[in-house]
């Protein structure tokens, strides 16, 4: 058997599981005929940053406790680059920001699914006396906290 190179185009927006159609690229037909399609099955990677489902995607933003509580903006990665996400103040662990038109394209279609960003508040470590003086006020302020 003899190995070829073969330079195939995978439509944006494709999925695992998702067959590609080379036309003419198979094995050699019968009786000198023309040879036979090629077909792919393609297997998608995860990615280490975005988890997908269909055209959405999901990614896990940072969030400093301060922001969370005093709200601010944050950096949210997309698949172009960076966007600014406003967070308001007394934004909760675990609450999802939807960003439209931020996810996967669709196949054969224009446009892009969604990304949904979820926010993880980083608690903060390594309290300096003073910070630890806020929190135990904040705790005789608010004991529920």
């Amino acid at each position: 058997p003899t190995t070829r190179r073969i330079e195939v185009k995978i439509p944006a927006g494709v999925d695992t599981g998702a067959r590609v159609r080379v036309k003419g690229k198979g094995g050699p037909g019968e009786s000198g005929g023309e040879s036979g399609d090629l077909f792919l099955v393609i297997g998608v990677t995860a990615h280490r940053q975005f988890q997908r489902q269909g055209d959405d995607l999901t990614v896990e933003i940072p969030v400093p406790l301060s922001v969370a509580m005093l709200g601010g903006e944050i950096d949210v990665p997309t698949l172009k680059g960076k966007l600014a996400l406003k967070i308001p103040a007394e934004t909760q662990n675990g609450k999802t920001f939807k960003l439209g038109g931020q996810g996967m394209p669709h196949l054969g279609k224009t446009g892009h699914g969604d990304l949904r960003a979820r926010v993880s508040v980083k608690l903060p470590s390594g309290l300096s006396d003073g910070e630890k003086e806020l929190f135990t006020k904040l705790r005789e302020l608010r004991p529920e906290a």
